[in-house]
């Protein structure tokens, strides 16, 4: 794993990065920064957009321009160039935080986990197919959401357990779960699987990157510049380049001094590749 580019981008909370692979640019977030980010695989041409509120995760459309995305208190329609908004779901999150992870699955829905740091079994993860779907309750963190190339099967963390659950999918409903992975150096942050199955997570407070079988078994892992990896993509024109977002949230001024990298974007070259992102499919025309 070769680091071949480094965006010094600072981020409090870097997270959901994604490869637009029309555009053939970076996209990620600053959670707590209300930034939205985009540039070039040598991390030229940095773009950057205020959000109206915490943005905490998105995914493409087949709209050129428009993304999904969950902000901390709902999802939406998102234009970065106008700001606009157009609100799909703002359900009542009870006593979660806000909205945290999430990502497009391979038929084009978008799932969204919400947080309660602290209050175990407040947080839910949802799912918006033209309706918002409770889908899994009883989390505290939601995260690490991914699935398989074939679709048939979902991933997903609750940080603070720091466990990986494994899911069989029908008709986008989530079933027969089974523990993936357990982590001890580390909580399972964000996620993404590569064109053979095989799960990359970044380890929040373990400085590196996981790979797993679609098995469960580790593959190797390799440590980043950092201790507060948050997510993980493959992207370049043959996705053989990991992405992978960095944080300084909770980090003390000594914390910070000794890790002057963190929240910056890193990007590496590696031998297998990953795969494309999905894209969600628009069913809600602007302005309805």
């Amino acid at each position: 794993m070769e680091l071949v580019s480094e965006v010094e981008a600072g981020c409090e909370l870097g997270e959901s990065v994604l490869w637009h692979p029309l555009e053939q640019r970076i996209w990620w977030t600053d959670i707590l920064g209300c930034r939205l980010y985009a540039c070039a695989l040598n991390g030229s041409e940095l773009t950057c957009w205020k959000t109206p509120e915490p943005l905490t995760a998105f995914g493409f459309t087949d709209r050129a321009g428009q993304l999904i995305v969950s902000f901390a208190s709902g999802i939406a329609y998102f234009w970065p160039d106008s700001g606009e908004v157009q609100w799909l779901a703002r359900p009542d999150i009870g006593r979660a935080e806000r909205f945290n992870d999430g990502r497009v699955d391979p038929e084009g829905r978008f799932w969204a986990g919400t947080m309660a740091p602290g209050r175990p079994g407040e947080a839910a993860l949802y799912c918006y197919d033209g309706e918002l779907h409770l889908a899994l309750k009883g989390l505290e963190i939601a995260n690490g959401l991914c699935w398989s190339p074939d679709g048939r099967t979902a991933y997903h963390a609750d940080s603070p357990r720091r466990q990986i659950r494994e899911f069989q999918v029908a008709s986008g409903r989530l079933q027969r779960s089974r523990r993936f992975a357990h982590t001890t150096d580390g909580f399972p942050d964000g996620a993404c699987t590569d064109a053979q199955g095989n799960l990359w997570s970044a380890l929040w407070g373990g400085g590196k990157v996981v790979c797993y079988s679609s098995a469960g078994k580790v593959l190797g892992e390799f440590s980043l510049p950092v201790s507060q990896p948050t997510c993980v993509a493959f992207g370049g024109p043959e996705y053989r380049h990991l992405l992978v977002t960095s944080a300084w949230e909770h980090m003390s001024p000594e914390a910070r001094a000794r890790e002057p990298r963190a929240g910056n974007l890193f990007i590496y070259h590696q031998s297998s590749p990953g795969r494309p992102c999905d894209l969600h499919r628009v069913a809600v025309e602007r302005g309805d």
